[in-house]
């Protein structure tokens, strides 16, 4: 089996590791009802096995929606990659809650400090709990199974190259039972173009669009954000 590469696959050592000296936060989604979109994100990390080693994946992901932000590959386990991550799904949006393990990555002051600049509450899995995350556990079972374990990636471009092709496929064009058959992409910005709706009709006289006295960790993604991930507001369709 090791001259043909061969494994079975197996849960591997948990990857993020608590640091002591960090602060951790509470669990907030506990009996939340969780209906919006920006309601919610999530992250997590990863392993992803190459021919000659393996790299790290990390995800921000709309937890109502199931979709993915933004991800980030990484040979360390450094918080730089989470903070990258971040980074590029704040520049779509903002969450009213963002939700982590307690790994070392998600509880970094460069990690924390950015989130509350963008206003988000912090919400930590407790220890040991992993269906606290239980989106992003279900992600990372569709990735592997449908993508990873399937290519035998030989190295990190590869890698890279078919994440980009499958989380495009994930977020655009894979419907989702639980969703109505409906895919991520569809349910997180039908669900903005829906409220920009409710915003205008709920107005007053003469004021326009209400965002901008809606708090920003409730609005919904800007229209730029859909039309920039190739998503009509108008038709509910795609181009590429």
């Amino acid at each position: 089996m090791r001259l043909m590469g061969l494994e079975a696959i197996y849960p591997k050592p948990r990857l993020s590791l608590a640091n002591k000296d960090h602060k951790t936060y509470p669990y907030l989604l506990r009996n939340l009802a969780i209906d919006r979109p920006d309601q919610v994100w999530a992250t997590d990390i990863t392993y992803i096995r190459l021919r000659g080693g393996f790299v790290y994946l990390t995800v921000v992901m709309d937890w109502y929606s199931r979709y993915v932000l933004s991800w980030e590959l990484s040979n360390t386990l450094d918080a730089t990659f989470c903070v990258d991550a971040l980074e590029k799904a704040l520049r779509k949006s903002s969450p009213e809650i963002f939700n982590s393990d307690q790994g070392c990555q998600f509880t970094s002051e460069s990690f924390t400090s950015r989130l509350k600049e963008a206003g988000a509450r912090i919400s930590m899995d407790g220890v040991g709990r992993a269906f606290d995350n239980i989106m992003v556990e279900r992600l990372w079972r569709s990735v592997k199974y449908e993508e990873v374990y399937l290519k035998d990636y030989a190295d990190v471009g590869q890698a890279h190259a078919g994440l980009a092709r499958y989380f495009e496929f994930y977020n655009r064009n894979r419907p989702h039972q639980s969703l109505g058959d409906k895919t991520p992409a569809e349910m997180y910005f039908g669900m903005m173009e829906e409220s920009v709706k409710n915003q205008e009709a709920t107005a007053p006289a003469g004021c326009g669009r209400a965002a901008a006295a809606t708090p920003v960790g409730l609005r919904p993604p800007s229209v730029a954000a859909a039309e920039e991930h190739g998503f009509h507001l108008k038709s509910g369709k795609h181009w590429s």
